[in-house]
């Protein structure tokens, strides 16, 4: 796959798969934003219950709180293809079940808000797996503007979807919204069906969920890039959710406006983020990924501010303009973050701990403001939340997402294949790995450095112990060690070693006291007697 010269907004559109499937996911949101507009309508028609309406909201967001981990770590384990595809057809078969009940006239609310749940539920299973696609598709470099377009995506689809929801409602009717609604999916699953994904090729069966499960999680303790990811994450949305939750109640009590005031407003919000999507890769090439979240979120706060102070119609447009800018920006900084700090074995993984946080902070952001606004009126409560906003900007400051632009997560595969016995089981275990360096007394300091790096590597990829030990009758002799569960746990972690890890072990090697003496690796193996112990096997190019 060649990547162009330039890598302008719209360059990963000439990627066949990722237009076809782009296009495909635009007007599933579009889909998606149809059935949000018909089923809050058949609702409100139905029970004129302002909590049925609210519950079929929260029916299409739990799921992903819920879910999103779970349907990461499945979207790690099995081929994602296939997986994508079953998700569209579930969701296609509950869309179709909506349209057919309300043709029937038999769709009650608790019929509504379950079928509701159960569409979440296809959407939360499908996301991870969904981003994580993305950098099959397009080459490194498109990544930003490839993350960009799908965050435009959701913005064009919110622009169109629920005018053009309220307009199929109402000519159409409601068994009409949730059958267009049910092609959009088929049209997604036609897409994948048709997209011909190359394997990761591996002579390792794949993880079981459990073990996947706690290998993601474990990887996300151990990732530095990730966490900074996740606890940006965590501060800007709980804050920066007040804007959106309170926004009706400002046009509505403050400004004494229309619904269509606030309609112009989420408009201009929108038409904020499209601009920004085109022009946010330009700004990459001269702000850092840091220094553009930090000007974006302090925009945003600004916004929040403007919001809860002014009062003259026609600024609030620019201000709305400006939020819509600045969270795209943060978002897709984030987002692009979480995408290339991780190697593609636990990817869909850590993206569903991200979507995770994004969702809890906003659904227990947008609850909290509520009840802030409340009890101290809205101008305080957005008062407030810019004050927060700028805050976590602030702390923010502490965890760096530059790294992700600097590491090299492609699989190096430069450890050796170990010299073991031919009847070594791979469910055997657990196996103790050693590594004997001696090194330069002289750089004994730089080594007890450089090696701190490749033991979090080693936990990052599996290990659940790790440590390193000086020999009390030689001085200069040092021994690293570490515990994986079994021998085939082992073997995942010789696929995971990436070309960072690589650069951390030649940098490891360069303080040893004679660089023609390799490290000496030996692997212990613990489990049922009767089965030789592998041979001590000197590394050859790699450390384990």
């Amino acid at each position: 796959m060649s990547a162009p010269a330039t890598h302008g907004p719209w360059s990963p559109l000439g990627q066949p798969t990722f237009r076809a499937l782009w296009l495909a996911i635009l007007v599933g949101n579009i889909g998606t934003w149809i059935h949000d507009v018909a089923a809050a309508w058949v609702m409100a028609e139905t029970t004129n219950s302002p909590l049925m309406v609210a519950a079929v909201q929260s029916a299409t967001t739990l799921p992903v709180v819920l879910l999103a981990i779970i349907a990461g770590t499945l979207a790690d384990i099995v081929d994602r293809r296939r997986y994508l595809i079953l998700a569209q057809l579930w969701m296609l078969l509950v869309a179709s079940t909506l349209a057919v009940l309300a043709h029937l006239d038999r769709l009650g609310p608790w019929t509504l808000v379950t079928l509701t749940f159960a569409l979440g539920i296809g959407a939360a299973m499908a996301m991870p797996a969904q981003q994580a696609t993305t950098p099959e598709l397009v080459p490194k470099p498109m990544l930003g503007p490839a993350v960009a377009l799908g965050s435009l995506s959701m913005n064009i689809a919110r622009a169109i979807g629920p005018a053009l929801g309220g307009l199929i409602v109402a000519q159409a009717g409601i068994a009409w919204a949730f059958a267009v609604n049910a092609l959009t999916f088929l049209g997604v699953a036609v897409v994948l069906w048709c997209w011909r994904r190359v394997p990761v090729a591996t002579a390792l069966p794949p993880e079981t969920f459990g073990v996947a499960l706690r290998a993601g999680l474990r990887y996300a303790m151990q990732a530095s890039v990730l966490q900074a990811v996740l606890v940006k994450a965590a501060g800007f949305f709980t804050f920066a959710s007040a804007l959106t939750a309170l926004l009706p109640i400002v046009v509505k009590q403050d400004l004494q406006a229309s619904a269509g005031t606030y309609g112009l407003l989420l408009g201009c919000i929108g038409a904020g983020a499209i601009a920004g999507a085109m022009v946010l890769p330009g700004l990459r090439t001269r702000l850092d990924p840091d220094r553009l979240v930090l000007v974006a979120t302090l925009a945003y706060a600004g916004c929040t501010l403007g919001v809860a102070l002014l009062r003259w119609i026609h600024l609030l447009y620019a201000v709305a303009l400006l939020a819509g800018f600045a969270w795209i920006a943060v978002l897709s900084s984030l987002q692009i973050a979480a995408q290339t700090a991780v190697p593609a074995w636990v990817r869909a993984r850590a993206l569903s701990l991200y979507i995770v946080v994004f969702s809890a902070g906003m659904a227990a952001g947008s609850l909290g403001w509520g009840a802030a606004a409340q009890a101290f009126g809205t101008p305080a409560a957005l008062a407030a939340a810019a004050v927060g906003t700028a805050l976590a900007a602030l702390f923010g400051l502490r965890f760096r997402l530059g790294e992700a632009a600097r590491v090299n997560v492609t699989p190096s595969r430069h450890w050796p294949q170990p010299i073991v016995s031919p009847e070594l089981e791979d469910e055997r275990g657990p196996v103790l790995v050693t590594v004997e360096y001696r090194i330069d007394p002289a750089r004994r300091t730089t080594f007890l450095q450089r090696v701190q790096p490749l033991g979090r590597a080693r936990r990052r990829n599996g290990a659940l112990q790790w440590g390193v030990a000086e020999d009390s009758t030689q001085p200069g002799v040092y021994l690293e060690y570490f515990v994986d569960a079994s021998w085939r746990e082992h073997l995942r972690q010789h696929e995971r070693v990436t070309e960072d890890e690589r650069a951390i072990q030649d940098a490891l090697l360069e303080t040893l006291a004679d660089p023609a003496q390799r490290p000496l690796v030996r692997h212990f193996i613990g489990g049922a007697p009767g089965v030789a112990p592998p041979s001590a096997a000197p590394a050859q190019g790699g450390l384990a």
